[in-house]
């Protein structure tokens, strides 16, 4: 019975290493998460926190299905998608690349590119806004370029979606730069020099081995920078509030609006979970993509 204990033991102890996140995880993410599925069919008065929610069944989604509003953040949100994720997978590879090179003085350069990642997205988003103003730093160096009309960066429908996103392009250059700056020093030099031998080099050489060999990295950027836009808040809060026309607002900002200006809890449980419909798809697109890769 005492050998059976250890035997015992030895394959339970590791759990009750996990036990105290396990338990953190239950109170802060599944519990949370099952309430907000179940008040996205009622109706919650929030003015009233002695009421009980009331069962309304696929109301909410019937609403969801008639509220322009949502289809167009719904829209702005894929429109983000599509205008960052391919900016972020393409550009943080070159920068890893270029600060990759064994120069005198490369480590000023990768803390330059990284330093955005470090600035709080607040602070960020009211410098860029200031940056982005009428009489603005960007209005005066095109006005010195001869533009001659001040452009309304912020406050036109057809701009403040594509400033917005600059800003998010900025925040995260640095951030996924590092990821495959991780993957490109585990590539072995002697591949590079046996491709020079053959002929390949310069952006041949990038081609024919960097890309390759960091396509699971390449997959892993892309997930992530596509979660990151698909959950894009703070630049919207701070820089346009989804304004003008609603057309800079996002799901998440949405979310938020029906939350805590117009409290409705029970319909932002509704976008909610379009939301986390929208990340699950891409977390099993990536999930996909990295099991053919591999």
């Amino acid at each position: 019975m005492i050998t059976n204990w250890k035997v015992d033991k030895k394959y339970f102890i590791p759990y009750l290493f996990l036990l105290p996140a396990a338990i953190a995880l239950i109170f802060s993410v599944f519990l949370p998460a099952a309430r907000a599925f179940s008040l996205s069919f009622t109706r919650y008065d929030y003015y009233d926190l002695t009421q009980r929610p009331e069962w309304v069944g696929l109301a909410n989604f019937k609403r969801l299905w008639t509220d322009a509003v949502f289809w167009q953040t719904l829209q702005n949100t894929l429109l983000y998608l599509a205008g960052v994720v391919p900016v972020l997978v393409v550009v943080p590879l070159l920068l890893a690349v270029l600060v990759n090179q064994k120069l005198r003085g490369i480590s000023w350069f990768r803390t330059i590119f990284y330093t955005p990642v470090l600035i709080s997205m607040v602070v960020a988003g009211i410098t860029w806004k200031a940056f982005y103003a009428s009489n603005g730093l960007l209005n005066q160096w095109l006005e010195s370029f001869g533009v001659e009309t001040s452009i309304p960066w912020l406050t036109s429908p057809e701009l403040a979606i594509w400033s917005v996103m600059a800003v998010t392009v900025w925040k995260g250059l640095g951030y996924y730069m590092v990821i495959y700056l991780a993957g490109l020093q585990s590539i072995p030099n002697e591949l590079y020099e046996a491709a020079a031998i053959d002929g390949s080099d310069g952006f041949a050489k990038h081609w024919d081995i960097t890309v390759p060999l960091m396509r699971p990295y390449l997959v892993l950027v892309a997930c992530l920078s596509a979660i990151s836009a698909a959950k894009v808040f703070e630049e919207v809060y701070v820089m346009t509030k989804g304004q003008p026309l609603n057309s800079s607002k996002t799901i998440v900002y949405y979310i938020w609006e029906q939350a805590f200006k117009d409290f409705d809890i029970s319909y932002a449980c509704t976008i909610g979970l379009v939301l986390f419909l929208v990340i699950l798809g891409f977390s099993i697109l990536n999930l996909h993509v990295s099991q053919r890769t591999n």
